[in-house]
């Protein structure tokens, strides 16, 4: 293991949850790469390979879903891992293929503890 942080992509359209996700990611000794729409998440995740990708489910541009499709057809990031943001409330109301990240979500509101905590695993599973 290097001592060097972990690099963490995080994607929202809502810039107080971009700017809450990205702050308790850096207080946990993350670096984080923002991204406001889909379309630059992608494109940054392409381009930077991060450690994982924490990413709204409803974006401009892309979806969460549709990055991940991406993501894991491209051989350069079908390994990095992905934690879903949602503010679905009900079961039923998620996305069809929320399942298939492998890794889950994690509804809005979120506890930064546990952002910090689904992070973590991320990463130590990968």
């Amino acid at each position: 293991m290097t001592d060097r942080a972990n690099v963490i992509l995080v994607a929202d359209d809502d810039d107080d949850i971009l700017d809450l996700v990205c702050l308790t990611l850096e207080q946990a000794g993350h670096e984080t790469i923002r991204a406001s729409d889909g379309e630059e998440a992608l494109r940054l995740a392409l381009r930077h390979r991060p450690d994982a990708c924490v990413l709204d489910v409803v974006m401009p541009e892309r979806t969460g879903l549709e990055i991940i499709e991406v993501l894991r057809d491209t051989e350069e990031t079908t390994d990095i891992p992905i934690l879903l943001l949602t503010a679905t409330v009900r079961e039923q109301d998620l996305p069809p293929g929320l399942e298939k990240t492998g890794k889950g979500y994690l509804r809005k509101p979120f506890s930064p503890r546990e952002l910090q905590e689904r992070v973590a695993l991320l990463l130590r599973d990968r």
